[in-house]
């Protein structure tokens, strides 16, 4: 399939959630794009010629479809691995049949957690939980089957207007409780996924332009935060009491699925796409509070 780079023709799967909602907004101000969006309703990816008919004709696929229930992966490793694992491997080999690029968003919690500084783009996995065990089995996918043209997003903390996240899970309850307890000793890159869906449509358009080379890319804000420096800054952003946010332990809030203790991602394979790495997580935070689906939020 020739590629146009002038007038892209763009899949997204995973249309309906956070991520794919903030997709859709991006390319559809993309003068000469094309997109087509699909959700669960509309493509089973797990269905491998249901995905080869549905990539027919697209010079690009971001796959934003996953299962995102963390603590239930636990009990139900098989099909949530059927769904970030196997599934990817259908979309990998459909793009490599019709010469499509794909993109795969995918997840810190790949990584161990263990370490002291930011993961490079290609240190060691060693996920801990069943969904990273089912999210690095869908990676690999892309590496063998798309050795030049697969590209992979890995993406942690996100939150945004279109979905249950951390950021208006603290705004809701700020309703309701006159303290959180919220966690410190977990750190991360809090990443506004309106955000991290333009950076998605850059690279995508860098790739189609023959500019970007494929492989992982790490799509998350610049520096790090704990939960609890999280919701202290929202808590602030919304003209809140920060102090109504106490600090606690992973231990008070036992969960089925044990979660990496340190997602701090480095950035550098961004300048091999000639691209910026997204801004700092505080700068992101104040813009994405701004937007009114966070505004309708706040407590009166």
């Amino acid at each position: 399939m020739t590629t146009s780079v002038d007038n892209p023709r763009w899949l997204v799967t995973g249309a309906r959630g956070m991520l794919g909602r903030d997709l859709i907004a991006v390319l559809d101000a993309v003068p000469g794009s094309t997109v087509t969006a699909v959700g669960r309703a509309d493509l089973d990816i797990t269905d491998a010629s249901a995905v080869l008919e549905a990539t027919a004709g697209h010079d690009i696929v971001v796959n934003a479809a996953a299962w995102t229930d963390v603590d239930g992966a636990e009990s139900a490793e098989s099909a949530a691995t059927e769904v970030n694992g196997t599934a990817v491997g259908h979309l990998a080999r459909a793009c490599a049949a019709h010469g499509s690029r794909l993109i795969q968003i995918s997840t810190d919690y790949v990584f161990a957690g263990d370490n002291t500084e930011p993961y490079s783009e290609n240190a060691p996995t060693a996920p801990l939980n069943a969904y990273g065990r089912g999210k690095l089995i869908g990676e690999q996918a892309v590496t063998e089957l798309l050795p030049t043209s697969g590209y992979i997003v890995r993406t942690a903390w996100l939150y945004g207007e279109h979905g249950r996240n951390f950021v208006s899970t603290m705004l809701t309850l700020a309703r309701d409780r006159d303290t959180l307890d919220v966690v410190d000793d977990q750190a991360g890159q809090p990443t506004w996924s309106a955000a991290l869906a333009r950076q998605v449509v850059r690279l995508g358009e860098a790739a189609l332009a023959g500019r970007a080379p494929a492989g992982i890319y790490h799509g998350t804000a610049r520096g790090r935060a704990t939960w609890y420096e999280l919701a202290r800054a929202t808590f602030a952003g919304a003209g809140l009491d920060a102090d109504r946010i106490r600090p606690t332990t992973s231990e008070n809030f036992t969960r089925p699925a044990k979660r990496p203790s340190y997602s701090v991602l480095a950035h550098d394979r961004w300048a091999d796409a000639g691209l910026s790495p997204m801004a700092d997580w505080r700068d992101m935070l104040a813009q994405a509070l701004d937007c009114p689906g966070f505004v309708a939020l706040r407590p009166d």
